[in-house]
């Protein structure tokens, strides 16, 4: 009988070995493959959708507290949030894997710049909140083609090159922006207050679920609408929460509403940190 070579015998013992190690992974979570292994993104869940929600919020009763509560301005808290986003989203794009607290970092810090732009364009420069939403808008879909036209994708399952990564920041901090002029418009323009306007994006929000679940709507188109979506609702949320009565909401001011919206996401942020963390040691 002939003898295989010793390097021959090694490689195939290792890929026998790395083979049980996937299928034992694919076991665990069959929805697992090694790309999204290297996803810069987290997995779209429920926890997504809460965090996502309560860092839009926080942008908006945090940017209000660093103007007025902190008196920094609308100007030096732009250029200070800017500087550190910029910090933040580079820290992020760096990195070889997905790491919770960086990741959402870079949205909270992202909401709160998202909004001290629309908040720039309305209060110094006078720019209809009307204008802002249809600019927004058009500078949204315009990313998106490009995004689609270079990488023929737009879905955050893919996000693991640095140009798929820049895209997707950019479109995140187009949908803060957007975000926030829709939200102003329909709660302050509009007059409808911040409790209905939380209402009706609230509602868009379900219509959206329903199109994916029930009628298998494009999982990606219907992801992105939620994303733009939840931007005016927790900015409506914030607001009711954090605005004084006599402006329509409840009065707990921007420090209270803050704090418990903040403790909440860094309570979840750990969660899912030691919940990777153990994903990791699964997969060796």
């Amino acid at each position: 009988m002939r003898r295989r070579p010793f390097a021959t015998a090694l490689n195939e013992s290792l890929l026998a070995r790395t083979n049980r190690r996937n299928d034992v992974s694919a076991t665990i979570n069959p929805a697992i493959t090694p790309r999204e292994l290297l996803n810069k993104v987290p997995e779209v869940t429920i926890y997504f959708w809460i965090i996502k929600i309560m860092a839009t919020t926080v942008g908006e009763t945090g940017a209000d507290f660093l103007i007025f509560n902190l008196r920094f301005g609308l100007e030096n808290t732009s250029y200070l949030m800017s500087a550190l986003l910029a910090v933040v989203v580079l820290s992020q794009i760096l990195v070889k894997q997905y790491i919770p607290w960086l990741y959402w970092l870079a949205v909270v810090m992202v909401s709160i710049v998202g909004t001290l732009i629309t908040d720039n364009l309305t209060d110094n420069f006078a720019v209809r909140l009307e204008v802002t939403t249809v600019v927004f808008s058009l500078a949204l879909i315009a990313t998106f083609a490009t995004w689609y036209v270079s990488q023929r994708t737009l879905s955050i399952q893919t996000i693991f090159t640095t140009k798929r990564e820049s895209f997707y920041w950019l479109a995140i901090l187009l949908t803060f922006a957007l975000g926030t002029a829709a939200g102003d418009l329909a709660s302050e323009s509009w007059r409808l207050g911040y409790g209905v306007a939380g209402l009706i994006f609230a509602g868009l929000i379900a219509v959206t679920v329903i199109a994916h679940f029930v009628f298998k709507i494009n999982s990606v188109l219907t992801f992105w609408l939620a994303y733009i979506l939840t931007r005016p609702l927790g900015a409506s949320i914030g607001d009711f929460l954090s605005q004084p009565r006599s402006n329509g909401g409840l009065g707990f001011g921007t420090i209270y509403t803050s704090a418990v919206f903040l403790l909440v996401i860094v309570a979840l942020v750990g969660y899912l940190t030691v919940k990777q963390r153990q994903l990791a040691v699964e997969h060796g």
